[in-house]
């Protein structure tokens, strides 16, 4: 099974860090993928640009709205993403605690929905 695990982190806390802290928690990350990639549980990350790079795009009753910044206002922003296989829930919770931003942010673990096309 497929889940990513999303990473969550408030721009403030990331910011408040020393440049080396900053650059140890990148370098932390970078190993937990490379130890992912080892046991087979690797399948993609990514990091993301700060929510104010971001911009929103909305069609409604056919009108196409385009906003900078991100969907919501949140204190805590999507910040990047792992998608892992995992036995189960279970494991994938397991290999999310591991991640180094969880000590610092959130982790959301969630199942990959795979769709397919349906004949109409």
């Amino acid at each position: 099974m497929q889940y990513y695990c999303l990473i969550y982190l408030d721009e403030a806390d990331f910011a408040a860090m020393t440049q080396a802290q900053r650059d140890a928690m990148v370098n932390a990350a970078l190993d937990s993928d490379d130890v992912l990639r080892r046991s087979a549980h690797y399948v993609d990350s990514d990091a993301l640009k700060p929510p104010a790079s971001a911009t929103s795009v909305r069609v409604r009753n056919g009108k196409l709205s385009v906003t900078d910044g991100p969907f919501a206002e949140t204190k805590e922003h999507l910040s990047g993403f792992i998608k892992i296989d995992a036995r189960d829930l279970n494991e994938a919770i397991r290999i999310a605690a591991d991640i180094p931003m969880a000590r610092v942010g959130t982790i959301e673990v969630r199942p990959v929905e795979h769709l397919t096309r349906i004949e109409t």
